[in-house]
């Protein structure tokens, strides 16, 4: 396992749609762990494989936030939701390559995930709270959509033109 360096805004491959994950092998798993312990020394509930430079449908997460709480990993290979309730849930949400800024937005309240495991069997999820506002947000990722999408266009802009800010200073 290592830890991988975590992609910011304005980092073009955020915009990326990323590929299908062809085959479950040794490299996707070794990427899955990279993952995980990327996120968990970050610290966030969620990671998708492009926040860390890689094009490819797989997200991770963790919503076992209570210091109490055993940790409850799961790695979701070419997720999908296949059924979003109508029922919406407003939640404040961050984000790992948007470090230091949140927003509420407004979701639905309970999805249904398709997804392969790292096994190579197909499972689905139903999800509600916190895991399904995970779920849907690192989904996001894979089709280069930021939870800044989700928030009025003033903000938006706002936040995209601090960013590109603080690029510009990094490099020059």
């Amino acid at each position: 396992m290592a830890k991988r360096e975590i992609l910011i805004l304005p980092d073009p491959v955020l915009r990326k749609v990323a590929e299908p994950v062809a085959a479950i092998d040794a490299r996707v798993r070794a990427l899955a762990a990279d993952m995980l312990e990327t996120m968990y020394d970050a610290p966030g509930v969620g990671l998708a494989a492009p926040q860390v430079g890689v094009l490819e449908r797989m997200i991770v997460c963790d919503v076992a936030v209570d210091e109490d709480a055993e940790p409850a990993p799961m790695t979701l290979v070419n997720p999908a939701v296949v059924w979003r309730s109508e029922e919406l849930r407003v939640h404040e949400e961050g984000c790992l390559s948007i470090p230091e800024f949140t927003e509420e937005v407004e979701r639905p309240s309970t999805v249904r995930v398709a997804y392969t495991d790292l096994d190579g069997e197909a499972r689905e999820v139903a999800a509600e709270g916190l895991l399904a506002t995970c779920l849907q947000h690192e989904i996001d990722h894979l089709d280069g959509v930021l939870f800044i999408d989700h928030i009025s266009r003033l903000k938006r802009e706002r936040i995209v033109k601090k960013f590109q800010k603080q690029a510009r200073l990094a490099v020059g």
